[in-house]
């Protein structure tokens, strides 16, 4: 009898509950209270999901499988950051960041400054289909105007996130919204139009409250010689030119035309060594280093320098680290069914509408808090609940609606996942100190709930037949191939 296999199985339910309790006491006691970086804490958080899997007869080869998976799924996040850390290295360096924060000074008001952001950043977003890149461009030319005005860093963090993620949940160039109409079976300008009647009213209350706070708390404490002191600091350092802006509109333009970001990224970091060379005196070879290194810049103007001595692909190592473990993380928990409990246990509950729509909100989170990325959120959003929405009957287009405003949107909620460490690295705001700006974001999520439990927009299929199979799920819910 020594020689026979255990039988894989699922964990139970309260052995779920009891790994999501020891992750979080984790996360908690290893950074807020000895102060340990968070990659230490994922990292320990694998060997407790691991220690789980071999308990319920597992095989660590099939959770090392997972781990390896996981990873996978997130490496283009991982390529992204390494191209907009010599982006940004490049650019401040070729004087086209400094070029648009002295611009922008120039001509925007600080009263309407946060509702220009989140315009200027949902508008490069749609074009371009990146948050990713409207926040290593737009978002960081934004924060240092915001910084000249002396407004608070994540309120603009704030105003900037919610712009960009309306062109990553809404574009058809963003690689989520394609693949979440992809996961659902839905024609991806029917999923757009079906986000629209979430995503106008929330971009629009979204504006409202920016431009109440720019004229009602912003205006009021504005000091405007440092935003002067600011662009005589930058006129003083750089060359300032209309013509400092062309290689910004050729990304623009080349992201626009549906060209691949991570080579057209690339090829804005280079732009960004050229104007280095041609019209900031540097030399060609320390133009490249910055791509690696980042610039290095004493204006004699603290604030300043802090936000221009920044960017290169060094800058983004501790950030792909974190990703990397938080990957692996989801990895593990998928290899050893703790999501799949989770979401089955969720679908049992699920018998309306509004129920249902909750548990893909959930499901999707669930996807970044423990997979640390957008691409699993999605995955675990539509897949794991969509046979609820074939039950009662509910379009694919609420589906595909619902999976993104659990998971998307969600992304930069998370201080440990691709989107949250991104924008907190990019922007130089930590994710809990931008999070309660997220206007845009918790609206979506309250007006996603609010249609799904008054029945608002929730549209139904006639005059077809849904057939339930559960057998057909992707993991057994009785035992696991070992």
């Amino acid at each position: 009898m020594r020689g026979l296999k255990k039988e894989a199985r699922l964990p139970t339910v309260y052995e779920v509950i009891g790994v999501l309790i020891l992750f979080i006491v984790i996360m908690f006691g290893f950074i807020n209270l000895l102060e340990l970086p968070i990659q230490l804490a994922l990292f320990t958080s694998w060997f407790m999901v691991i220690g789980l899997g071999l308990w319920i007869g597992l095989r660590y080869k099939k959770l090392q499988d997972g781990l390896l998976q996981g990873i996978s799924n997130g490496l283009e996040a991982v390529l992204i950051l390494i191209t907009v850390g010599a982006l940004i290295g490049t650019w401040i360096a070729g004087g086209i960041v400094p070029s648009i924060i002295y611009y922008g000074l120039s001509v925007i008001s600080p009263n309407i400054f946060l509702f220009a952001t989140l315009i200027i950043c949902a508008l490069t977003s749609l074009a371009t289909g990146t948050s990713f890149g409207t926040a290593g461009t737009a978002g960081i030319a934004m924060i240092g105007i915001g910084q000249s005005f002396g407004i608070p860093l994540p309120l603009v963090a704030g105003a900037v996130i919610s712009g960009a993620y309306v062109g990553d949940k809404l574009s058809p160039l963003s690689d989520t919204t394609v693949m979440t109409a992809s996961l659902t079976k839905v024609d991806i300008i029917e999923h757009i139009k079906s986000m629209l009647y979430v995503s106008g009213p929330a971009f629009g209350i979204a504006s409202l409250l920016f431009i109440f706070v720019g004229f009602f708390y912003v205006g009021n404490s504005v000091d405007l010689t440092r935003a002067e002191e600011a662009m005589g600091a930058l006129q003083g350092q750089f060359n300032i030119s209309w013509y400092m802006l062309v290689p910004p509109l050729i990304v623009i333009a080349l992201l626009a035309m549906k060209q691949p970001s991570i080579p057209t990224i690339t090829f804005g970091a280079f732009l960004g060594v050229i104007w280095g060379f041609a019209f900031q005196g540097i030399p060609f070879l320390d133009a490249i280093q910055t791509s690696y290194q980042g610039y290095s810049i004493d204006s004699g103007i603290e604030f300043m320098d802090t936000l221009l001595n920044s960017g290169g692909m060094v800058s983004m190592l501790e950030v792909i680290l974190l990703i990397l473990l938080a990957l692996g993380l989801g990895g593990l928990m998928e290899a050893a069914g703790i999501l799949h409990v989770i979401c089955q246990t969720l679908l049992k509950w699920a018998d309306n509408a509004g129920k249902t729509t909750l548990t893909t909100l959930i499901a999707a989170f669930f996807g970044n808090f423990f997979g640390g990325a957008a691409y699993v959120s999605v995955i675990t959003g539509s897949k794991i609940t969509e046979e609820n929405y074939d039950r009662l009957n509910i379009d694919k287009r609420v589906l595909s609606r619902n999976t993104e405003a659990g998971g998307t949107i969600t992304t930069p909620m998370v201080p440990w996942s691709d989107g949250g460490v991104f924008m907190a690295v990019t922007l130089g705001v930590s994710t809990m100190a931008y999070l309660p700006f997220l206007w845009f974001h918790f609206l979506v999520i309250i007006i996603t709930l609010l249609y799904g439990f008054t029945g608002k927009f929730i549209w139904y299929t006639k005059g077809k037949e849904y057939t339930e199979n559960y057998e057909d799920s992707t993991v057994n819910t009785t035992k696991f191939e070992a």
